[in-house]
């Protein structure tokens, strides 16, 4: 695969990031894309464009504001709040945004001649979104090659590992002070560590503390 390119859907964040050295060590060329869909925290893109700039990659930045539009939610709307009530989908649940962001990543990577796009979706750690799943990506593979006559592969490098074996791929690719210090996770728009608080720095924490916990013992 080190002949052909791939698009990286990328956010900034822990799991876009890690995808993104992945996938620079699996293809010659890599190009990010990154949406811009009205995030609550429009540090997001700025986020993504410093992390591409620093690595030298191409950089698009799609403008998918019609979702805030749509489907409103705690991630585009401040007068939301961040919860999730027992037996519905957080609020944070974006409906069809990966199906939207898979479909432009998808139609970009057929104009610049890529066969091949990364997203960092995971049904280990997914928080209940129904558009992480694998049996979703999987789906949305075979429609978008039937829709552009064309055989693209969609990537799933987190799709089965659970937040702690994202930090250790992470340290493996050696990358985990940048991916720890220089993401943005954080529900409240905190780089790194985060606000601490929201799912999202929560779930973060808890698998790095696994993971370093984890070194230690082996350490010993």
């Amino acid at each position: 695969m080190k002949n052909e390119k791939a698009v990286v859907v990328f956010s900034g964040g822990q799991d876009s990031t890690t995808c993104l050295f992945w996938a620079l060590k699996q293809f010659k060329e890599v190009v990010a894309v990154t949406f811009n869909y009205n995030q609550r925290h429009s540090l997001e893109i700025e986020v993504a464009k410093s992390i591409a700039k620093e690595l030298e990659i191409q950089h698009h930045i799609l403008d998918m504001s019609l979702l805030n539009q749509l489907a409103p939610n705690a991630l585009t709307r401040s007068d939301i709040e961040i919860e999730q009530k027992e037996g519905e989908l957080p609020s944070t649940f974006v409906p069809g945004r990966n199906l939207l962001f898979l479909s432009f990543a998808t139609i970009l990577a057929n104009q610049i001649g890529a066969k091949h796009i990364v997203t960092g979706v995971c049904e280990t750690d997914f928080s209940g979104y129904p558009d992480c799943r694998d049996a979703f990506v999987k789906s949305c593979n075979v429609t978008l090659n039937l829709a552009l006559d064309h055989s693209f592969v969609i990537h799933t490098p987190l799709m089965w590992i659970n937040k702690a074996e994202t930090w250790q791929m992470a340290d493996e690719l050696g990358v985990l002070d940048f991916v720890r210090h220089k993401t943005l996770t954080c529900y409240n728009g905190i780089i790194a560590e985060g606000c601490g608080e929201c799912p999202a720095c929560e779930l973060r924490q808890k698998g790095l503390d696994e993971y370093l916990s984890d070194c230690e013992v082996k350490e010993q």
